[in-house]
């Protein structure tokens, strides 16, 4: 099973400047300082951005490679899917995912604005998402 990863979606606003990084773009990459260690795991997996904290997308993993100045880039596949809102905290860089991941949400479904993170959290631990 591929193991997945997290990135904050830093300096988005809203979920539609999320979506604007992708629109257009034929192979959308997440340049990193850092490979991570077990990123043959993460081919196939898939990289969930967090906004407001709660993850709220992903993007499958196609593969890493290095750039000339010796960063790293993670491809992505240029299709952002959206995921039920699952609560999570917000951290620099990125990180394995350690938690079951949220389901994609199916084609037409809608969850209206997404939910803040301190509410996510507090109907989470209700068990009422």
């Amino acid at each position: 099973m591929p193991l997945n990863i997290t990135k904050i979606a830093f300096g988005a606003k809203s979920f539609a400047d999320i979506e604007s990084w992708y629109a257009g773009r034929r192979s959308p990459h997440l340049t990193t300082r850092y490979r991570p260690t077990r990123w043959e795991e993460c081919i196939g997996g898939s990289l969930y951005w967090i906004h407001e904290h709660n993850l709220v997308a992903r993007s499958t993993i196609t593969g890493f490679s290095q750039t000339d100045t010796g960063r790293w880039q993670i491809e992505l596949e240029p299709r952002l899917i959206k995921v039920m809102p699952k609560p999570k905290r917000a951290h620099q860089g990125w990180r394995y995912l350690k938690i079951e991941p949220p389901r994609d949400l199916e084609d037409g479904e809608e969850i209206g604005d997404i939910i803040p993170g301190k509410l996510a959290g507090k109907l989470s631990r209700l068990g009422l998402i």
